[in-house]
């Protein structure tokens, strides 16, 4: 399984000490803001079991979010085949920090590493990123990033009720031609 370092952040599996604070992200109204509902504990262990099962399948996939200067666990970031009926394939890239990480840097730092992970080491083709059309903060990131809006793109998430979460952006990064 690949573990991947940054500055300020190590990228690597998750552990038993990190459902703690994973439930309690994902517990944070503000955290789930652009997904449709909080998680219960019990979700939220059950999502860091296969996303540590994917990491050791695959070698790669969600990784857990540690700063590196105090050994805290602050999220997740990383690389995960788009799903099915989805209206696109490849693999997308993602993040969600726990909010007393956001402002500092982290979600981009993290994304960096995971897109040319996917660019350089994977060879990936191109590198996807989706979000809810008014999730503007990680928009930003996927900017900053070097991603580009693909309008063509964007859709609605069936899996969505109608309103603000429905519509979503998709953003890509073409990886070197081949």
């Amino acid at each position: 399984m690949y573990e991947l370092k940054t500055e300020r952040l190590v990228l690597r599996g998750w552990r038993e000490s990190d459902i703690g604070p994973w439930t309690a992200m994902n517990a944070d109204p503000e955290v789930r803001r652009y997904f449709s509902r909080v998680l219960t504990p019990e979700e939220s262990a059950a999502s860091a079991a296969r996303f540590q099962a994917g990491l050791e399948e695959r070698g790669w996939g969600w990784w857990a979010v540690e700063v590196v200067a105090t050994g805290e666990f602050i999220g997740l970031t990383g690389l995960d085949p788009v799903d099915e009926g989805m209206p696109f394939t490849g693999v997308e890239a993602g993040w969600r920090l726990a909010r007393s990480a956001w402002g500092q840097g982290f979600a981009t730092e993290a994304a960096l590493a995971v897109v040319s992970f996917g660019l350089d080491t994977l060879d990936l083709p191109e590198v996807l990123a989706v979000t809810a059309a008014t999730n503007l903060p990680s928009r930003a990131v996927m900017r900053r990033i070097g991603m580009t809006h693909d309008p063509a793109g964007d859709f609605d998430d069936p899996e969505e009720p109608e309103g603000p979460l429905r519509r979503n952006v998709l953003y890509r990064l073409a990886g070197a031609p081949r």
